[in-house]
């Protein structure tokens, strides 16, 4: 996801970090805090005083080194005054972080101020800056201004978009280079259109499958290209896909509820897609927050007696919220009440307000290096189909967002038997007894990997497997079986606590997609005759994939 204005952050860190800071400020007032700060500011100090005593004596003195690669240039070590730069930064960040560790907070308080000591230390690189940036400095003079003017070019073009460019988007076309797998929309209504693919065995399981992806993004994360297509594995191992594409809404949409996605989203695609495969029972996969609105309403279908599901995928997705990472942060009842006063009962959330977040969890990724390379350097980022996709942000329905960011981040209830109602009936997850496959990955920061080894205990049923992937939230579910890289974990039995079976999970080598396939084969329901053509007489095609909704960009 993709920054905007800055002000959407600032705002955010402000009014989740302003009761911190002042407890913060008091203790560090206090004793015997006074003398532990005293002690870490007596030790920087002197630091300081030598690297400045060293840069005025024309030598060198190396008081701190790191393989930071924002200063992998020459300069930073060879020239005394980048080398002074360099150093003094990184004592300052140092410096900065051992008051925060050292201060008397505990849980939240904590991270938050960690939080927003980072992007302060983040910000104030001295990389970030072109007069301090020797490459920046060093390429002006190089291309006779040409960098600079190019470099504001690229801002005025951003400042127009309201992001940081992170990838060549001219090179990326839906339906051209990604999302290119051969499919028809079969259904669509106000929320969604449904895509029907087209086989490529000639046999396929009974039981299609049916994707639910987030709706904070567009679906085609998990069909980019073919070489990454998991939509494309699907198939290839003898599946019949229909996916959800979910309508990037616009103001006329402002009033669609969490009941609504239910209603309008998952139950509709899980209906029409066993209307055309003429079978009792479908296999469903979430992933992110499509996860979380498939665990809702498996938990409605288990309360109403519907059992056609017969299996369920969670893709990195939380049903507990009890640890959500760097994002929790910027959830508290403040924040969340002006929300609800604003957009909560009607108006959107705007993707690109949501888009910054989420960047902002990894600017040193996700921001700084494009302010560097973009606009300091006057160069063009990289053709990458993941941030292509990743820049293709969405808007949400107030009322929809409010009520998710209260009932899950903010008061976990989702996971409590009977403290929500959705679609007029009690949510119990315990009665959705269904076998699962679950899949996390270890560097997740946005769906922690321990909240999701937790649905292992929320759902009902005994049939369950988890898998927990390295890499990240993206990299690590779009991992080709083709390419065979990274590792997987895993490991029966389920203890409670995630680290406990941690200790015993065994690492395997390459894609966790083979393991996925071999378990979803169990529940195919058997084989019959691939589809020669999409849809049905009730549900005619109504336009090739991707189609319509998935076209309509924020900017």
């Amino acid at each position: 996801m993709q920054p905007a204005s800055p002000d959407a952050l600032l705002a955010a860190i402000a009014q989740s970090g302003n009761e911190v800071t002042q407890g913060w400020m008091r203790l560090l007032a206090a004793q015997p805090q006074l003398q532990k700060n005293g002690e870490l500011q007596r030790s920087y100090l002197d630091k300081q005083a030598k690297l400045w005593t060293a840069l005025l004596a024309g030598r060198r003195e190396s008081l701190v080194e790191s393989d930071d690669r924002r200063f992998a240039a020459r300069e930073w070590r060879e020239n005394p005054f980048y080398d002074y730069l360099r150093q003094s930064y990184l004592l300052a960040s140092q410096y900065i972080e051992q008051l925060i560790e050292s201060a008397p907070l505990a849980g939240e308080a904590k991270d938050r101020a960690r939080f927003a000591a980072r992007q302060w230390i983040d910000a104030m690189c001295p990389a970030n800056f072109p007069a301090t940036n020797p490459v920046a400095l060093r390429t002006a003079l190089d291309s006779k201004g040409e960098s600079l003017t190019r470099g504001m070019a690229n801002l005025l073009a951003d400042t127009g978009k309201g992001r940081i460019s992170q990838t060549d988007e001219s090179a990326f076309e839906l339906g051209r280079n990604v999302a290119i797998t051969a499919g028809d929309v079969i259904f669509e209504n106000e929320l969604i259109q449904l895509i029907q693919y087209r086989a490529t065995t000639r046999e396929v399981a009974k039981r299609p499958l049916v994707m639910i992806p987030p709706c904070i993004n567009k679906y085609y994360i998990l069909d980019l290209q073919p070489e990454n297509s998991f939509v494309g594995y699907a198939l290839e191992k003898g599946h019949t896909v229909f996916m959800v594409s979910w309508r990037n809404v616009g103001a006329e949409h402002g009033h669609f509820t969490w009941d609504d996605y239910l209603e309008l989203g998952v139950f509709t695609a899980l209906r029409v897609a066993r209307e055309i495969a003429k079978s009792e029972q479908v296999n469903a996969l979430g992933f992110c927050v499509g996860g979380t609105l498939l665990g809702a309403a498996l938990a409605v279908m288990a309360a109403k007696g519907d059992a056609s599901v017969a299996s369920v995928t969670f893709l990195a997705a939380m049903l507990d919220f009890r640890e959500t990472g760097q994002i929790g942060l910027f959830v508290d009842d403040a924040s969340v009440a002006a929300r609800e006063a604003s957009i909560g009962r009607g108006g959107l959330l705007q993707g690109t307000d949501l888009a910054f977040v989420f960047s902002s969890l990894r600017a040193n990724d996700l921001v700084w290096p494009y302010v560097v390379n973009n606009y300091l350097l006057g160069g063009q980022p990289a053709a990458f189909d993941l941030l292509y996709w990743n820049s293709d942000s969405t808007n949400l329905p107030g009322p929809m967002y409010c009520w998710y960011l209260r009932n899950t981040y903010l008061e976990n209830k989702l996971k409590d038997p009977g403290a929500l109602e959705n679609c007029g009936v009690p949510v119990d997850l315990g009665k959705v007894e269904l076998p699962m496959f679950g899949l996390a990955t270890r560097e997740d920061h946005i769906v922690p990997w321990r909240s999701a080894y937790r649905t292992l205990g929320l759902l009902g049923g005994e049939d369950k497997q988890f898998i927990l992937g390295a890499s990240g939230h993206i990299a690590g579910v779009v991992n080709p079986a083709s390419k065979n890289r990274r590792s997987y974990w895993i490991g029966a039995p389920y203890p409670e606590e995630p680290e406990d079976w941690l200790a015993q999970a065994k690492e395997h080598k390459g894609s966790w997609w083979p393991r996925w396939s071999e378990w979803l084969e169990k529940h195919g329901g058997g084989r019959r005759k691939a589809p020669s053509k999409p849809g049905n007489v009730q549900y005619r095609p109504i336009e090739p994939a991707p189609g319509r909704y998935v076209r309509e960009r924020i900017h």
